[in-house]
């Protein structure tokens, strides 16, 4: 990637400045109280270094989907204050978008002041298909810059998409790529064209159709594609085994027998399952064969069996990119799979193997199963975009930036 990084851009100067920051701060929320503030902590370092070498920093992020319009369940208000807290500073937080808010306290930002725009997603052009709607939004985030303006893309987790924050705010201003857009690329980079062999990836996750393309690249890639979670079922159901009341997506069935005739030698599935009775935290569960899951029972993680397996190839590979869980990890009854998967890249990397855990689930299940961030080489804040990048599409957050 050859664009211009933060350093080049604090090496220019930026004090009285005002920068625009794209971050990715889409935490999970539950009844408004953060649940994983990792992005927010992972976002922090960039917005910092501007904050401390004097930029007015405006930082654009969005909370789920609210579809254009203002839902206050969506407000950045939580997030701004954890941002606050985070950064040891008080970040202000717009009552709008680039409405008079927006403009009245961004006329009043001093050198060194953060202010959090409330959830770009509110206004409609965001999102929009439509480039002469997204360019209007950008020209009015512009203008609450000033004529020395710059804007720094530290959001990885949406540079795979086309909008007004993340590519049509590039074309119109100096831009520049923060730490973690660069560190992740130059990651992504290192997994495309110097994996070091053997190269093991791991993808569960609940969909086979949402990991295809994924699938399809990195098969003929990698030396060994180890596959778990709801998704595994389909392939299950591709070999003609019953899978009882597991999570299958029927339309894939052809599609995974395809995919296990011509990779053979490369996919690896579980051949044990621990399932239960019911969809809950407290179903009745056993471990059976994978062959054998009777009808009424569904498949909520990979069984000791496959774990030890899949242990055993992980541990001996020089290369690990790991994205969704084994099963639902959320359920303590049904985390070991996804734990067990987890701490033996922990053990391969301790060796010298170069890993890579990418976003969504995988980054939660490490948190949420209290295993060491350190342990791995990487830890990816944008699932949806690493898949892209690793399937081989061009990213347009990306395109902007070397443009």
């Amino acid at each position: 990637m050859t664009v211009k990084t933060l350093k080049d851009l604090l090496d220019e100067g930026v004090t009285g400045r005002t920068v625009l920051v794209r971050s990715d701060l889409n935490v999970p929320l539950d009844n408004g109280t953060i649940t994983d503030p990792g992005r927010i902590i992972a976002s922090a370092p960039t917005i910092r270094a501007l904050a401390e070498a004097g930029a007015k920093v405006i930082v654009m992020a969005h909370l789920g989907r609210p579809k254009g319009e203002v839902v206050a369940a969506l407000s950045l208000a939580p997030v701004a204050a954890k941002l606050g807290e985070v950064l040891g500073r008080n970040v202000q937080l717009a009552g709008d978008v680039v409405g008079q808010d927006a403009l009245a306290r961004s006329e009043g930002l001093t050198d060194g002041d953060v202010l959090l725009l409330e959830n770009i997603r509110f206004d409609p052009r965001e999102t929009s298909k439509d480039d002469a709607e997204r360019l209007a939004l950008a020209k009015a985030l512009v203008e609450l810059t000033d004529m020395n303006g710059a804007f720094v893309s530290d959001g990885f987790g949406v540079v795979h998409r086309k909008q007004a924050s993340v590519y049509d705010v590039a074309t119109l201003l100096p831009h520049y790529a923060g730490t973690l857009v660069a560190t992740e690329v130059e990651v992504l980079q290192k997994l495309t064209q110097e994996s070091e062999r053997p190269y093991a990836v791991v993808l569960g996750g609940s969909k086979v159709s949402d990991k295809l393309a994924v699938i399809e690249a990195l098969a003929t890639k990698a030396d060994t594609l180890v596959i778990g979670g709801g998704m595994f079922y389909t392939f299950l159901a591709a070999q003609g085994i019953s899978v009882g009341n597991s999570l299958c997506e029927e339309s894939m069935i052809d599609t995974c027998k395809d995919l296990l005739e011509r990779f053979a030698d490369v996919i690896h599935i579980p051949q044990d399952v621990v399932i239960a009775d019911s969809f809950s935290a407290d179903a009745e569960s056993r471990t059976v064969s994978a062959l054998d899951i009777p009808d009424g029972w569904m498949g909520l993680d990979i069984g000791p069996d496959s774990v030890e397996r899949f242990a055993a190839i992980l541990g001996a590979a020089k290369t690990v990119f790991w994205n969704g869980p084994m099963g639902v990890f959320e359920f303590a009854k049904f985390s070991d799979g996804t734990k067990g998967v987890a701490e033996a890249i922990i053990g391969a990397t301790a060796k010298g193997a170069f890993s890579v855990v990418g976003g969504g689930d995988s980054a939660a299940a490490v948190r949420l199963l209290g295993l060491p961030e350190d342990g791995f080489s990487h830890i990816s804040t944008g699932g949806g975009a690493s898949l892209e990048y690793l399937e081989g599409k061009s990213l347009p957050g990306i395109e902007a930036l070397e443009a």
